[in-house]
């Protein structure tokens, strides 16, 4: 059955100290699976990666994991993906976890996350893509980093029109929806699978 829409999540390799980390990634991916969705992600087991991927699998939505070789042991890469795609370079997976989405939602998690994040912020800005992107504020992990975007905002070196290209929620029953729909896609009902 053809995944409804796919939704690309960037978040940690470790789960963090807030035990809401683990509570709202597990609510990301069973909220894919249920809607008829399609997880695409950096291919981990480890961390709020595997949360997130697990439950997808759990809530019977597509697992798509794209992890470069070099990483598959270091990652501890989740074997249970649908498809697990692997790739020579850090460039080529975040092309192809891209092109495989209809949206983009950053959780928290490291360096990693936030380059993620800031690439594909990036290209809508420039108009290579158009897809919508959302910031989980888990716990207002991203509090401090939204606080300086703002000061960006201020000194005039990042516009109010750049800042509203990403949409920022703590939930992820009106996050994810509002990204889907803005996507001009329409989350589907659960559906048993046989």
């Amino acid at each position: 059955m053809k995944p409804a829409f796919s939704v690309c999540v960037y978040c940690g390799s470790k789960p963090g100290l807030e035990p809401q980390f683990a509570q709202v990634a597990q609510q990301v991916g069973r909220w894919i699976g249920q809607h008829g969705g399609q997880l695409v992600y950096g291919g981990g087991k480890a961390g709020l990666m595997g949360v997130v991927a697990q439950a997808t699998l759990e809530a019977q939505g597509r697992v798509v994991g794209i992890i470069p070789k070099a990483l598959m042991e270091r990652e501890m890469a989740f074997t249970q993906c649908q498809e697990l795609v692997l790739v020579e370079t850090m460039h080529e997976r975040k092309r192809l976890m891209a092109e495989r989405s209809d949206v983009f939602v950053a959780l928290p998690g490291g360096i990693g996350t936030l380059e993620e994040l800031f690439e594909v912020w990036t290209w809508r800005q420039l108009g290579y893509h158009d897809k919508p992107i959302g910031i989980m504020n888990t716990a207002g992990y991203f509090n401090h980093l939204l606080a300086f975007l703002q000061t960006s905002v201020t000194q005039e070196l990042l516009s109010d029109w750049q800042m509203n290209l990403v949409q920022i929620d703590e939930s992820p029953l009106t996050l994810l929806p509002d990204l889907v729909q803005k996507a001009g896609l329409t989350p589907e009902p659960h559906l048993q699978r046989i």
